[in-house]
C-alpha cells in the first residue's frame, strides 16, 4: 500500500502501529517513526513470522527499540524449533496457553481420497452436494489457486481467489466480498489462514494437503468459531496419505473416510497432466506434537448437511494405509 497515508496518519501522533516488519523499518529509516519510546513489542503469528524469512528484519528492528520493554509472541501453534529461537530475542519468558481446544473441538473432519485430476470436479460435485454457508477452500500454490478459481467461476460457483500476487485492493475486494456474502466460496493460499477472520466460514476445504500438521490446524481454525460448528473436508491424493498418520495423532482419533455416489472416481488424467504441485512437499513426522490435550473434535449425532448419520465413535489413533485403493474402499459412500 502507498507510504503516504501512513505517514500522515504518523505524523498526527500515534500510541500503537501495526506494521509488516519491511515497512516499519522502511519508516523507521527514513525517520517517520520513532521506536526508542517503544514499551511493548508484539509479534503476532510468531511462528510463521520466524519461519517465512522475516527473521531478519525482525532482528533489525529490535536493534532500533529500547532494552528495556515487555516483548509479546503469539501464535496458535509454536513448533519447538520455532521456541528456540525466540529464546534468542526474550529475556526468562513465560508461556501462556488459553483456549488451545476450542477451534478445533466445534469441528468435524473428514478425508475424500482422490486422485489429483479429479480433485476439482470433486471439489464442484462436493459443495453441490452439501448444505454450506461460506465456503473456504485452500490449495498449496498461487497459480493452482488462481485456476481452481476461474474453473469454478466458469462453471458458476460465486467464487474468488486470495493470493500473494494480488494487488491490495483486489485482495481487499476477494475479503469483502467473501465477508459480506458476494462470494460463497473464497479459494487460497495459505496466506488466508492467518489473515481471515470470518466468523460466518461453515466449511473449510483442504483442496491440497497442507505441508505440516501446524498448517492443518491455522486452516481448520477459520471453522467453527465463535462456539458455532464446522467441517473440514481434506482431499487426499495418493502422495498424501501417509501424512494422514500425523494429522490423526494430533487429533488422538482415526478420521472418516469419505466417497460420493454419484462421482465418477475412475475418469483416466489428460494426457501430460502431471503437475509438480501435486508432490507432496510435507515431511511426515516432523513437527508433531509431544502430546495431545483437549485437541479433538466433538462427536456429533447426526449430519444434516449430507442426510446421514455421522458415526457414533472414532477409534483413536493411526493405522498404516497399504495403498491407495485401500485407503479409498475403507471410505463411506454419501
Amino acid at each position: 500500500m502507498s507510504k503516504n497515508p501512513q505517514i500522515q496518519k504518523l505524523r498526527q501522533g500515534a500510541e500503537i502501529a501495526v506494521a509488516c516488519p519491511g515497512r516499519l523499518l522502511d519508516l523507521a529509516e527514513q525517520g517517520e517513526i520513532n521506536l526508542s519510546g517503544i514499551e511493548v513489542l508484539v509479534i503476532d503469528e510468531a511462528d510463521r513470522t520466524f519461519d517465512m524469512g522475516f527473521l531478519p528484519d525482525i532482528r533489525k528492528i529490535l536493534k532500533l527499540l529500547p532494552t528495556k520493554r515487555q516483548t509479546l509472541l503469539f501464535s496458535a501453534t509454536m513448533p519447538e524449533d520455532i521456541r528456540k529461537l525466540a529464546k534468542d530475542i526474550l529475556h526468562d519468558p513465560v508461556a501462556v496457553r488459553i483456549g488451545t481446544g476450542a477451534p478445533v473441538s466445534t469441528v468435524s473432519h473428514a478425508l475424500y481420497p482422490v486422485e489429483p485430476h479429479l480433485k476439482t470436479a470433486l471439489l464442484m460435485k462436493l459443495i453441490e452436494r452439501t448444505d454450506t454457508g461460506s465456503v473456504l477452500v485452500f490449495a498449496r500454490t498461487k497459480h493452482r489457486t488462481t485456476r481452481v478459481a476461474e474453473q469454478m467461476k466458469r462453471a458458476g460457483f460465486p467464487v474468488a481467489s486470495l493470493q500473494g500476487n494480488l494487488s491490495q485492493n483486489r485482495r481487499q475486494d476477494a475479503l469483502d466480498g467473501f465477508r459480506e456474502g458476494k462470494y460463497q466460496i473464497l479459494v487460497a493460499t495459505d496466506i488466508a489462514a492467518r489473515g481471515i477472520d470470518v466468523s460466518g466460514i461453515s466449511h473449510v476445504i483442504n483442496y491440497d494437503m497442507p505441508d505440516t500438521v501446524d498448517a492443518y490446524t491455522h486452516r481448520i481454525g477459520r471453522t467453527g468459531r465463535a462456539a458455532k460448528t464446522g467441517d473440514a473436508f481434506t482431499f487426499v491424493t495418493p502422495q498424501d496419505r501417509a501424512f494422514v498418520g500425523d494429522i490423526e495423532h494430533v487429533l488422538g482419533e482415526r478420521i472418516e473416510r469419505r466417497t460420493l455416489t454419484d462421482f465418477n472416481y475412475n475418469v483416466p488424467a489428460p494426457a501430460g497432466s502431471g503437475d509438480a504441485a501435486d508432490r507432496p512437499r510435507h515431511s511426515v513426522g516432523q513437527r508433531r506434537p509431544a502430546r495431545v490435550s483437549g485437541y479433538a473434535p466433538v462427536k456429533r449425532g447426526g449430519d444434516s448437511r449430507q442426510g446421514a448419520p455421522r458415526p457414533s465413535g472414532r477409534r483413536s489413533g493411526t493405522r498404516s494405509l497399504e495403498g491407495f485403493s485401500a485407503f479409498r474402499s475403507s471410505s463411506k459412500t454419501r
